[in-house]
């Protein structure tokens, strides 16, 4: 009776190794074969939101698309314009009409998304229509650029022009106050966001003073180069843009 017991017991241990090791093949084999379906996903898989390039339009009504369709608004347009250019970059609209420096200054913080390649700053225009201190617009502007600055984001800085009907004197000033900081901060420069637009019926909404959908268009062509260099492509060619004193 021991040595059937031992004999059955040599069996079962020969057995379970035997199975032990058919079962590590088998896994090893499957692992394996895990592995290689993962790298050729990894080498198949298209480019993942993360490496898309996210851009922050953060301004005012003219950047937000006031009186017009979505689809006609700045960030969608400027999408599209740089998706027929090859860049398949999301476009957010962070536009609040009526904002002004001031506002924009005190929302920036808590309304920018985290991984943001590039913020389009586009702020100037409601101070101008309401006579703000040409000095207060420029430290607002400047605590902006500063505080982008120093999240490490690219920056596309757009310039606005004052209205005629309030000077000679504050329209001076306040002209100026955007190509400084633009050199002190060593940002990409748009001199003028209306550029093409400003003072054309046929570009613009009743009121004289929001871009229609072509006015957009027209923005879009001139801005779109500006938007490339900022991003860091190169072979962009910039369209010619009239000084600040024209």
């Amino acid at each position: 009776m021991a040595r059937f017991h031992q004999k059955r017991s040599h069996t079962v241990c020969t057995y379970g190794r035997q199975l032990r090791i058919i079962n590590e093949t088998i896994l090893r084999v499957i692992g394996t074969g895990l592995l290689v379906m993962g790298f050729l996903w990894v080498l198949a898989a298209p480019a993942t939101a993360a490496e898309r390039p996210v851009i922050l339009a953060f301004g005012d009504s003219l950047s937000a698309g006031y009186g017009l369709d979505n689809e006609d608004s700045f960030p969608v347009q400027l999408e599209r314009a740089l998706q027929d250019k090859g860049i398949d970059a999301q476009v957010i609209n962070s536009g609040v009409s009526g904002d002004t420096t001031a506002g924009g200054r005190a929302r920036l913080g808590w309304s920018m998304p985290a991984n943001v390649d590039l913020v389009i700053l586009e702020l100037g225009a409601n101070d101008g229509l309401r006579g703000v201190n040409p000095d207060e617009t420029e430290a607002n502007l400047d605590a902006m650029l500063r505080a982008l600055s120093e999240r490490k984001t690219k920056i596309l800085f757009t310039g606005m022009l004052a209205p005629p009907n309030l000077g000679r004197e504050y329209g001076s000033a306040f002209n100026a106050v955007f190509p400084r900081l633009a050199e002190k901060h060593d940002v990409t420069f748009y001199p003028f966001f209306l550029e093409g637009v400003a003072g054309d019926t046929r570009l613009n909404q009743r009121d004289g003073i929001h871009p229609n959908a072509e006015g957009v268009a027209r923005i879009i062509d001139r801005i779109t180069p500006y938007v490339m260099i900022a991003l860091g492509q190169t072979g962009a060619a910039l369209p010619e843009q009239k000084t600040q004193s024209e």
